[in-house]
Formats: structure tokens, C-alpha cells, sequence
């Protein structure tokens, strides 16, 4: 019994050390001996982006183009919003849906990101960056509509409204004077109007604004290093004139860091970023 015991034990002992070997050093030592020939150790070693042996950045990966303050650098093309703060530790999305339309203490609402991203786009690159349901503050607008309601739940009198998204402390005139015969009032702070019918108000903004999606929403892992060719075009007269150059000629890199649908067919094409940025860093 002791013996058969024993053996067990060894040839359980001799499995371990075989798969160890091949598992746990061959194999990984083989693939990254394939990962390192000429055609695959760029991406194998990260995509990095070099200038005088200097690493920039990965090819695969966003990044900021601001100053410290998070102003934007009027020189570079700008990337698309990160929720992740751009840190590849740090990926993640937002986790706000269509139904994020009213700030909290310690969060604005995705319609108020999205607002407040369009105006400064719009402000930064010379454009209207107005939005249908956003104020002319950059904040989504939004009403809380209280008094009585019919069977569907649809405010049929109203007696008072609030603009929710607009606090008195910074926003002491509402962006609407009155709804429906009723003064708008700004939000107190503090206050919960979550009884009230929530109401988004369209505005007069274009249907078709001219800042595009992918300029004031971020991607789902925070850390998309391109942008969609109709963003690049938006900045193209800005970084041109940061750069004493041509807008023809900022095109024309533009248009040679633009790719296509990958196998033609899946996706959008889109531009990277940082291939873009350095690519002009060396036109100049």
C-alpha cells in the first residue's frame, strides 16, 4: 500500500515537472521568440513611437495633447475624450447611458459631458458647438415639472419647474424663462427633484451639429488613439495656423495617416492621433 502510494506520488511529482518545463518555460520562451521576428516585435513590444530614440507613445494607445492645466495645445490635434484619463492602468468606460441627464454632487450627467465637450471644441476650433438638449452654459438641458399628472404620468398642470442641471450658485438665470406659463426656477442646492416629470428641452441647436460624436464622448475602453476623419477636419484650419502653415498642407498629412475600413469592410475609418502629431512635429 505504502509503495503504490509512493508511486503515485512520483509520477504525479514527474507530470509536474514535464508540464512545468513545457508549459511554464518552452512554450512562453517559443512564443515570445516568434513575437520578437521583424514582422511582429513592434506590436509584440507595445507599438512605441519613437523621436531620436526617444519613446512618445504607443500607436495603440491615447493621449493627452494639453498643457498641465488640461488646456489644449492649439498645435496639436486633440484626441478623443478619455474617461479613463488616458492612463492604460486605468481603462475603463464611463458607465453612463442615454438616461444620464441629471448631475449629481460629485457627477454631471453624460448630457452635460457632452455639452460641456462641444462647447469647448466648438469654442477652441471656430464652429458652433451648440446641441439639441444642451444650454447655451454647456450643461444639458433639463426641466423637473411638478403639479398634477394624468393616467400616462405626464405633467398636466404645472405649478412649478425646475432647471435641474443648472445650480443657482453659478447659474442664477435658468436657461428657459418660462415652460408652459411657469417661471423656470434654478436648482437649490441640496435639493432632491427627483419627484418631479424630468422634461429635456430640444433647444435650437442644428440637427446635424458640427462637432462630431466622437469628439465629445469617449470610447469604451478610454484609450482609443484615433479619431474619425471628420474631427480631424475640424481642427485642421486651428493646428495650421499654430503651425504658420498652409491648411492644404496640414491635409495632406492628414490624408496620409487616415485608414481605411479595416479589411474594407469592418469599422470606420479614422486617424491616429499620435502618428499625426509627431508626423507634423516633423514636417516643421
Amino acid at each position: 500500500m505504502t509503495m503504490s502510494i509512493l508511486r503515485q506520488h512520483w509520477a504525479a511529482l514527474r507530470a509536474l515537472l514535464v508540464f512545468t518545463v513545457v508549459l511554464g518555460v518552452a512554450y512562453p520562451v517559443l512564443i515570445w521568440l516568434i513575437a520578437q521576428t521583424p514582422f511582429l516585435s513592434a506590436k509584440a513590444n507595445g507599438s512605441i513611437l519613437t523621436v531620436d530614440g526617444k519613446p512618445l507613445g504607443s500607436s495603440l494607445i491615447g493621449q493627452s495633447f494639453t498643457e498641465a492645466d488640461g488646456t489644449p495645445l492649439p498645435q496639436y490635434f486633440q484626441s478623443r475624450p478619455s474617461a479613463a484619463g488616458y492612463d492604460p492602468m486605468a481603462t475603463s468606460a464611463s458607465n453612463l447611458g442615454p438616461e444620464s441627464i441629471v448631475d449629481t454632487a460629485d457627477k454631471p450627467s453624460l448630457l452635460t459631458q457632452v455639452c460641456t465637450r462641444s462647447r469647448v471644441v466648438g469654442d477652441l476650433d471656430g464652429v458652433d458647438g451648440r446641441r439639441p438638449y444642451c444650454t447655451g452654459g454647456g450643461v444639458g438641458a433639463v426641466l423637473s415639472v411638478f403639479g398634477p399628472r394624468d393616467v400616462s404620468g405626464a405633467v398636466v398642470h404645472p405649478t412649478r419647474v425646475i432647471s435641474v442641471n443648472e445650480p443657482c450658485d453659478t447659474h442664477p438665470t435658468p436657461f428657459l424663462d418660462a415652460y408652459r406659463g411657469v417661471r423656470v426656477q434654478c436648482a437649490a442646492a441640496g435639493e432632491d427633484y427627483s419627484a418631479g416629470q424630468l422634461v429635456p428641452v430640444r433647444g435650437a441647436a442644428p440637427d446635424q451639429p458640427p462637432v462630431p460624436a466622437d469628439a465629445v464622448t469617449s470610447s469604451g475602453s478610454g484609450l482609443d488613439p484615433h479619431i474619425s476623419p471628420a474631427y480631424a477636419e475640424l481642427q485642421v484650419d486651428r493646428v495650421a495656423a499654430a503651425r504658420s502653415l498652409t491648411p492644404e498642407q496640414v491635409r495632406d498629412v492628414v490624408a496620409a495617416h487616415t485608414e481605411g475600413r479595416t479589411l474594407g469592410f469592418l469599422g470606420e475609418p479614422r486617424v491616429n492621433v499620435l502618428e499625426l502629431n509627431l508626423a507634423l512635429d516633423l514636417l516643421a
